[in-house]
């Protein structure tokens, strides 16, 4: 019930997926204030994508764009996390045995440490 009322956009706080769209963008531009020591990035775009694999799992991947030297892997998980609490808030009046599990950096290019993709699950 809670997917379908999430795909319909007939939440009672409205489009769900739409706010929390919003949210992980915002997250992304607010990392310096939200995580210590993680500095300042020029941020040069942000993608959030939301998939259902099955009418329990909803997948958001957020994808972060930055020309800086540095690596915006911080940026990118701290947008998933937002979006996936603005999720859970949005819909707890219906479910709140929902779960937000599995977050996890799927691969980062540039900065010192060259490219990283991880291993399938």
């Amino acid at each position: 019930a809670t997917a379908t009322m999430i795909q319909s956009g007939n939440a009672a706080k409205g489009d769900v997926l739409g706010i929390a769209r919003i949210a992980a963008i915002q997250a992304v531009k607010l990392t310096p204030s939200l995580i210590p020591l993680c500095h300042t990035l020029l941020i040069d775009g942000v993608d959030v994508d939301f998939t259902f694999s099955d009418n329990r799992t909803l997948t958001c991947t957020v994808t972060v764009r930055c020309t800086g030297r540095t690596g915006v892997e911080m940026e990118a998980l701290t947008g998933v996390a937002a979006a996936c609490l603005t999720v859970y808030d949005m819909c707890k009046s219906v479910d709140r045995a929902m779960t937000i599990e599995g977050m996890r950096l799927l691969a980062k290019e540039g900065g010192k440490s060259g490219v990283f993709r991880a291993e399938p699950q």
